[in-house]
């Protein structure tokens, strides 16, 4: 190889030290040196060799010639390449081999302290690659401190939700709530949590505390939030839960204000009185809001307010269901029921029942009315039938069923008592017995029929007490007067019919008399409902004979579930068949008649006796007359 050497080895002077071999340079030097090395300080056109670390001017070297440089760079090259070749045949242990296709990328290391940086470094990264050479990287260790994280969310996410189901549960375990269904909201236990979850308006609130509620009673807590989410029920709570304003308040909340569309809002009701009194709630907790609460008094009246050409400023209507049949049965239709939101059946199981006491064909005609695509249905009683049960499970979309405590079952607060008189003639003796004892008014008396509660009525009359009679036979008017004097104080004992069994809230009944033996635990659950409502104390004294026997056995298990005690034989007896007691449900057995006149008397044809016992009887109805009923009101017979 032609190579171009110092001056001084052409000469001979040859010496030791300038035989040593250059030294080879980095490349930054290298580079520098070469730019260094082109420059012409002298302008002479030559290039500057080096030699003995000086510069020294010179002629171009000749084509097909290289310099000491150039060559140093070649072999400089060869054994890099060689080195690499080296290393790429024998890799090191613990380092992985290197490919020529992909290029290396250098590794940095977190520490500890930079662990809270890693996901932003690791953005970062994959942000230059990208921009650099259009391939992401991602570390193995970053992917997994990245799932870690998002596992660690899932699990705080978990036992949040594990711990506010155990809340709720708790709440619900404590206030005897049990709920079937699906996306049930959670109970609320203040009337603020309510108004600042659901936007009710605060006049509400504020008319429900002006009425005595503190604190959501438990099937206000779950009944509430779930007629609020439009969601169907079918609720099921002892007499004197506060059933009412359970359904009331949502009614209100839902409808927001008033609008001249008409009915949108619809509660049915099994008798006059029970409307009256769901009529008389909606009044008083919708005050200053401006809704329009109507109940149906008269047909004709309410054919002429109702119909078609009224101006619809109505919003909520109340009304048992045979006056509203028969204003949807006229031609055409004195009421419009097309745009009802929400229909309420208050009492349920007794509407549903069969026969001449139930409602059965009468709803069926009040849910078609109820055309509405947006109209939920919410039922509510203190018992529940199975056949009930079954038809809101077929009828009524994602149902959600709500019970208080055991299902079927007395209230807690009512001291229960069963007393034996052995026959009929016993029973008014018991009465008056009662009564020379003497008891705290105001007292409800119940009887199984129309007959026996005049006949009560008349025998009682002498007593010394202020004592009426309530039936389905006294007009409307009388039904009226009876029930505000009873309210007011006025009127001690009220004798009555499964007509006052069902739903009347009358404040401090100190004490239920079942005269007559109830002829279903039902009936006798909302018999003794009348008393201990709302929190207070009550007392239930049920009288039977030898006669009342079968039906002895199902009224003394409901008293022994509500915690009172009773004699195990009553548990004992054998349980009647499903079909007779259906029977005795529908048809109450006779019973004789109510009378302290010896019979000798009555059967004579003429005589002091007949007349003198005539006279009397009618001294006792004008005098009943004079004392219980206000002006212009005749008496009950």
């Amino acid at each position: 190889m032609a190579c171009l050497l110092p001056q001084s080895v052409l000469l001979g002077n040859w010496t030791e030290k300038q035989c040593q071999v250059v030294k080879s340079q980095r490349p930054e030097e290298k580079a520098s040196s070469d730019i260094l090395a082109s420059i012409d300080f002298f302008g002479t056109g030559g290039l500057v060799s080096q030699s003995n670390g000086r510069g020294k001017v010179g002629t171009a070297p000749p084509k097909g010639t290289a310099t000491l440089g150039e060559e140093e760079e070649e072999e400089e090259e060869e054994r890099s390449s060689d080195l690499e070749q080296e290393i790429e045949s024998h890799p090191p242990a613990g380092k992985r081999k290197r490919t020529a296709d992909k290029p290396v990328k250098k590794k940095k290391k977190t520490t500890k302290n930079q662990s809270a940086a890693a996901d932003t470094e690791d953005a970062t990264e994959k942000s230059e690659g990208a921009d650099s050479e259009g391939i992401q990287w991602m570390s193995a260790l970053d992917k997994k401190a990245k799932g870690s994280l998002d596992k660690s969310k899932d699990k705080t996410w978990k036992r949040l939700k594990h711990l506010q189901q155990e809340k709720v549960n708790k709440i619900r375990h404590q206030n005897r709530i049990n709920v079937h269904g699906s996306d049930v909201p959670d109970p609320m236990t203040t009337f603020e949590q309510i108004q600042e979850e659901y936007g009710i308006d605060p006049r509400i609130i504020q008319n429900i505390r002006q009425a005595g509620f503190e604190a959501p009673t438990p099937i206000q807590m779950q009944a509430i939030p779930l007629m609020l989410h439009n969601r169907e029920i079918l609720a099921c709570a002892p007499t004197g839960s506060g059933k009412t304003v359970a359904f009331c308040l949502p009614i209100l909340a839902a409808l927001r204000k008033p609008v001249n569309k008409g009915f949108r809002a619809l509660v049915i009701a099994p008798t006059r009185e029970l409307a009256s009194q769901t009529h008389r709630e909606l009044v008083r907790l919708s005050e200053g809001l401006g809704f329009r609460v109507h109940m149906i008094d008269k047909g004709a009246e309410a054919a002429k307010k109702f119909g078609p050409k009224s101006a619809k400023k109505y919003d909520i209507l109340v009304t048992t269901p045979n006056r509203l049949i028969y204003l949807l049965n006229q031609d055409p239709p004195s009421v419009d029921l097309s745009r009802v939101e929400w229909l309420v059946v208050d009492e349920s199981d007794k509407l549903f029942e069969d026969g001449k006491s139930g409602f059965r064909e009468q709803l069926a005609t009040v849910f078609l009315a109820c055309s509405c695509p947006r109209v939920r249905r919410a039922l509510f009683s203190a018992t529940c039938a199975p056949d009930v049960e079954q038809w809101c499970r077929l009828n009524l979309d994602s149902l959600v069923s709500v019970n208080i405590g055991q299902r079927n079952s007395a209230a807690d607060t009512v001291e229960q008592e069963l007393l034996f008189v052995g026959t009929e003639s016993g029973k008014l003796v018991a009465m008056r017995d009662l009564i020379k004892k003497g008891f705290l008014p105001p007292v409800l008396v119940f009887v199984q029929s129309i007959e026996r509660a005049r006949e009560l009525f008349h025998e009682l009359v002498y007593e010394g007490i202020n004592v009426d009679v309530i039936h389905a036979e006294r007009t409307q008017l009388q039904r009226d007067n009876v029930v505000s004097s009873f309210r007011s104080g006025k009127i001690w004992v009220l004798i009555c019919t499964a007509l006052l069994a069902r739903g009347i809230d009358f404040k401090g009944v100190n004490l239920v008399i079942n005269y007559d033996f109830p002829t279903s635990s039902v009936e006798y659950i909302h018999r003794i409902g009348r008393t201990g409502r709302a929190g207070h104390r009550g007392k239930a004294i049920t009288l039977f004979t030898e006669d009342d026997k079968p039906l002895l056995r199902s009224i003394a298990n409901v008293i022994k579930q509500a915690g009172c005690p009773v004699p195990e034989y009553m548990i004992g007896f054998k349980k009647i068949h499903s079909q007779e007691r259906r029977k005795m449900m529908k048809k109450p057995p006779r019973r004789a008649t109510i009378r302290t006149t010896p019979r000798f008397l009555l059967k004579k044809g003429h005589g002091k006796g007949k007349s003198k016992n005539t006279e009397k009887e009618k001294k006792k109805e004008k005098k009943s007359g004079n004392v219980q009923n206000t002006p212009g009101e005749t008496t009950a017979t």
